[in-house]
């Protein structure tokens, strides 16, 4: 069912940035699978109840500082405003496999990214979301360039329409922690350019921690009807978590706000 994104009442509008939630959600290669259960439905009890066994990095979802660093906040600890304020929709169009994500490419986005803003990043990778080894494993990807650069800017937090805030070869897919979960994709990479990947990809998810280990947020899998819709533009972003006790990430619901009469957005920090 197709959404009206006007309030009626103040004329806001809503655009959703989420992949949606249930069975045969796209999944990292090793989590298992979402499940939902029915505990009552309507011939039986004449109610609907459903359980839920799920990841909490599962689609449109927020990392968690203890996600990656070992001693720091939790879901239910990190303050509900990072999750909150004036955000900028970038496009950074990516289309060749393992296409880096740079400062400079930050550097050139538009609109200009200010302090305290929340950067979504639309590569256009986020129409090939779908149980893929194209979308997981042959991603574009943050490099801790661009990370550095938020970091100096004083960005509040950002959100890619990937699988992950680090390169897919930065993370377990591959030569780190439990991988290469993937080692044909390994393969294929060191063909294609001839050295080992450990020489382009030293580290295991440095943007996760430059992310997460500097105070600002983190989204992945952003992407929804409506990306396209808003970016370009300067809009107001709203992705609660749930409040998960201990929880290393959550499913959020990314939501730009956008007012037509300019009245309802919250300033910058050179405003």
């Amino acid at each position: 069912m197709d959404q009206q994104p006007n309030d009626p009442g103040n004329g806001l509008e809503f655009y959703d940035l989420s992949a949606t939630f249930g069975h045969n959600a796209p999944l990292w290669p090793y989590f298992e699978d979402v499940k939902i259960e029915r505990m009552h439905y309507h011939a039986k009890s004449g109610v609907l109840s459903q359980k839920i066994t799920t990841v909490m990095h599962c689609t449109t979802h927020a990392d968690a500082p203890a996600h990656v660093i070992e001693g720091t906040e939790f879901t239910d600890q990190v303050p509900l405003y990072k999750y909150f304020g004036p955000a900028v929709v970038v496009s950074i169009p990516k289309t060749e496999n393992w296409a880096p994500i740079t400062r400079e490419d930050l550097e050139k986005a538009t609109p200009k990214i200010q302090p305290g803003d929340l950067v979504i990043i639309n590569c256009g990778w986020h129409k090939y979301y779908s149980d893929s080894q194209k979308y997981f494993a042959y991603s574009p990807g943050l490099v801790p360039s661009a990370v550095e650069y938020l970091l100096e800017v004083g960005a509040k937090g950002v959100g890619v329409d990937q699988q992950a805030l680090d390169h897919p070869l930065a993370t377990a897919i591959g030569m780190h922690g439990p991988g290469p979960l993937l080692p044909a994709v390994v393969k294929e990479y060191e063909a294609l350019k001839g050295h080992p990947i450990q020489d382009d990809f030293p580290d295991w998810e440095p943007c996760h921690r430059l992310i997460l280990g500097n105070g600002m947020v983190g989204f992945e899998n952003v992407c929804g009807a409506d990306i396209d819709k808003v970016t370009g533009k300067r809009v107001t972003i709203a992705a609660f978590p749930i409040r998960w006790e201990k929880g290393d990430g959550s499913i959020v619901r990314v939501v730009a706000i956008v007012d037509p009469k300019g009245e309802f957005r919250i300033p910058t920090g050179k405003e």
